[in-house]
């Protein structure tokens, strides 16, 4: 192999002509691409042992490789990413993909959870592979109500309901002889200043108000306030969800050779190992990401590939991204503009909500 990542200035017409097919023959079939094949295929008549010449020029180029002797070629990782980068030709979307896309996001439902949920559906179905969706930071959503509930007295609820419908509850330890004056006293005063405000903005908007109105408020609601906005600030914790839709999809009947690989990956889903990278993958810009293999990551022992997206809101900050996972040989010429299609109107949907 060389030294040197190669380009597709480093291949003549016939050569570039030999790597597209191979590569495309692969991601249309899932098996490896013969000189035999090739002949066949090509746009001018030449025969198999200049084919096979021209493969072994690639092969040293570390574009495509050979998974057994003998047998025909298929694109590396290197081969995929130049690929994709250079070649691929990405179509407009399909009518039928983006029927089935507003079907199912088509629903006057409010909750967002809900709605993510069927955005995951939705891909997975329309792909036919794994879907993820990442939920946007609850942090950054308004909030509409507050509330404290004491369950012990070394334990206590605080309720935060924001204003697209998302509920949390985050336990809490509470100051030492709370009463339930106290608790109606910190949830009144919170609620009078919380309304239309996120937690970063609550946080620093009860700091004030506890210091201009120190004497006014009761020791012990005071003490919880404090108690209840350490919470908040969510230390060490993500507050995204990752939704995972289709696992199914990414076994078929060929695929039982590769069952530790999947099950690698859903460990690694499952555990949310480096999520909280996902949404920095793709923060550099709009548009879709494709990372491939090693590239990324969460899917690096597992040699999938991941299709991704941000979505953004109506201030045209980045809160989410939706994407699709499968093996590396994904049909991405076609899955890039549903991607793509899915993440602009989740965005659309998500600034409509508030």
């Amino acid at each position: 192999m060389s030294d040197q990542t190669p380009t597709l200035d480093d291949m003549n017409a016939r050569s570039r002509e030999v790597f597209r097919r191979v590569v495309e023959g692969y991601l249309e079939t899932g098996v490896p691409v013969g000189s035999r094949t090739l002949t066949q295929s090509l746009s001018e008549q030449v025969s198999a042992a200049t084919i096979r010449s021209v493969m072994q020029d690639l092969e040293q180029l570390g574009l495509i490789g050979s998974p057994h002797i003998s047998a025909g070629r298929i694109p590396t990782q290197q081969g995929l990413r130049m690929f994709v980068d250079g070649i691929l030709e990405v179509g407009d979307l399909d009518g039928g993909d983006r029927e089935k896309i507003d079907q199912t996001l088509g629903s006057n439902d409010s909750d967002v959870g809900t709605l993510l949920d069927r955005v995951g559906s939705a891909l997975s179905g329309v792909t036919r592979g794994a879907s993820l969706v990442f939920t946007p930071k609850h942090e950054e959503a308004p909030i509409k109500h507050v509330e404290f509930v004491s369950l012990a007295a070394d334990r206590a609820l605080v309720v935060l309901v924001f204003a697209d419908g998302h509920v949390e509850n985050r336990l809490f330890t509470p100051p030492p002889g709370q009463t339930p004056s106290s608790m109606r006293e910190a949830t009144n005063f919170i609620n009078s200043v919380a309304e239309g405000r996120t937690l970063s903005e609550l946080g620093v908007a009860i700091a004030h108000e506890v210091k201009s109105r120190r004497l006014e408020i009761d020791v012990l609601a005071r003490e919880l306030i404090d108690s209840g906005a350490a919470m908040w600030e969510n230390k060490g914790e993500s507050a995204e969800r990752l939704i995972v839709r289709g696992h199914g999809n990414l076994i078929s009947d060929e695929d039982h050779k590769d069952l530790d690989r999947i099950r690698t990956l859903f460990d690694d889903l499952e555990r949310k190992r480096d999520i909280a990278d996902f949404l920095e993958l793709t923060d550099t810009g709009e548009g879709v990401r494709i990372f491939i293999g090693s590239e990324n990551k969460l899917f690096s022992l597992t040699g999938s590939s991941l299709v991704v997206s941000p979505y953004m809101n109506a201030d045209r900050k980045i809160v989410g991204a939706v994407g699709v996972i499968g093996p590396t040989r994904l049909n991405y010429g076609r899955i890039v503009p549903i991607v793509d299609y899915t993440a602009q109107l989740v965005g659309k949907l998500i600034s409509d909500r508030g």
